[in-house]
């Protein structure tokens, strides 16, 4: 009997997660209808929003491969694993879509441009194409609860090695891959998935790749499963499996990842930025923007103390004095110090508010070197992200701030209003002319029930 209880003869986990996903009706989930809607309109509006950044044309610039698919908001067409490449780079790249509490991942920022680019290539319909997204973004999510904490703390990033194999898993649905082809797709993606966080040292661009180098894998590991090409079918639990790799164990909560599989979707809760910077940080903003509502003068700050998660301490805080003074945009995307600071100062954290010049300002990094942390050991990360300041003033008051929640997520989601008036902002941020998004937006309301997938009006 192996480590998991199974028997020789029991299924794999991946033998069990193939099952269901060959046994689904061919159609978006009606549970998922929404958000793979939403998921779509936020991710074309992130992929409009990176189009002239300076990451998207060195990534243009070495996936020069033509073929039939759409690069969103690109004149030039890409075969489907580098449109796949470019369109998960785009939207990722300003660290503004979507997440799901209790990973972090980033579902749609892979698993969306996984889906259109095979859907182009191969002809699938928009039935399909939702159910591909719904499985992908599902998968995501589950392998999620296996071993909570642990890939980050491994060194990894959760989206870009969960994202290899939810792609897989996404595009095989699409794809209508059977059983024994699911389980090798995955099998193969394990072996594709890889993204280390070593990002974080300098603001260096490599996490912007990893949704879309997960979607290229997730896309070449379904299409070799579909040719034959064999993967191992203890992928999850075994010796030498995907999580005593990327977690260092082999105790994962398979229980968890497994049950309601196919019938509750957890990616039904996938939850909508309003901050374009790391998710954590996002309950910090709304309590600094809170009390400076109130009254509060940041010119009259001496000290600002942070309750806070210990696992999240060494993304979004650690080496202190760095994430108080972040060396360019990227990099103070993921420190709450700064986040607080331009927050107070500006009243948002918007694209804007992560420009260099702003980055650099001597009274934003004035303000984020008075923030501080301690670690609440009781904080419920990764089930919930909360912030929490106590602001001392230069007269000896304090002012306290609490938010137990993500705006956007599970407990305060965004409409799918704004989630359109988000996309407006990305396109126009972009370049695109205002008379177009209409045409747009009407566009990608049709996609999931069209006979083929048509993304022409978005090649610019």
């Amino acid at each position: 009997m192996s480590a998991t209880g199974q028997t020789d003869a029991s299924p794999t986990i991946a033998e069990r997660v193939a099952a269901v996903i060959a046994g689904l009706p061919r159609l978006t989930p009606p549970a998922m209808e929404a958000t793979c809607g939403s998921l779509l309109v936020d991710t074309a509006g992130l992929c409009l929003a990176a189009r002239h950044r300076d990451f998207m044309r060195a990534m243009l610039a070495a996936t020069d491969e033509p073929g039939p698919c759409t690069v969103i908001g690109q004149p030039e067409r890409r075969s489907v694993a580098m449109a796949a490449l470019c369109n998960g780079t785009a939207a990722h790249g300003e660290d503004f879509d979507d997440t799901y509490e209790g990973g972090p991942v980033h579902a749609g920022a892979v698993i969306v441009p996984a889906i259109l680019a095979t859907a182009e290539a191969h002809g699938v319909t928009g039935a399909d194409a939702g159910l591909g997204m719904a499985v992908g973004c599902e998968v995501m999510c589950r392998l999620c609860a296996v071993a909570p904490k642990r890939v980050h703390q491994a060194g990894f990033h959760p989206t870009a090695v969960f994202g290899a194999i939810g792609a897989a898993a996404g595009v095989g649905a699409a794809l209508a891959l059977d059983a024994r082809q699911l389980v090798d797709a995955m099998g193969i993606a394990a072996s594709m998935a890889g993204g280390i966080i070593e990002y974080l040292a300098d603001g260096a661009w490599t996490k912007r790749m990893h949704p879309g180098w997960a979607a290229q894998s997730g896309y070449r590991a379904a299409r070799m499963a579909q040719a034959g090409f064999v993967g191992p079918r203890t992928v999850f639990e075994g010796d030498h499996g995907f999580f005593h790799a990327f977690a260092h164990t082999r105790d994962g909560n398979y229980r968890e990842m497994l049950e309601g599989f196919g019938a509750e979707w957890l990616a039904a809760r996938i939850a909508f930025k309003l901050y374009a910077c790391g998710t954590m940080a996002h309950p910090y903003i709304d309590c600094a923007r809170s009390l400076v509502a109130a009254g509060l003068d940041p010119d009259d700050v001496q000290a600002i103390e942070c309750e806070t998660a210990e696992g999240i301490v060494h993304r979004l805080w650690e080496p202190l004095a760095d994430k108080q003074r972040p060396p360019n945009g990227y990099a103070a995307k993921f420190s709450i110090p700064y986040a607080i600071a331009v927050a107070m100062l500006r009243n948002d954290a918007g694209l804007p508010e992560y420009d260099e010049a702003v980055v650099r300002h001597p009274k934003v990094r004035a303000l984020a070197a008075k923030v501080r942390y301690r670690i609440d050991r009781g904080n419920p990360y990764p089930r919930q992200f909360t912030g929490h300041l106590r602001v001392t003033l230069r007269n000896g008051d304090v002012r306290e701030a609490r938010q137990s929640h993500f705006r956007g997520g599970v407990e305060e989601p965004l409409a799918f209003d704004d989630i359109v008036t988000k996309f407006r902002a990305n396109a126009s941020h972009g370049g695109a002319r205002v008379s177009q998004l209409d045409d747009m937006l009407t566009h990608l309301s049709r996609v999931l029930r069209a006979s083929t997938v048509d993304l022409r009006p978005f090649r610019g």
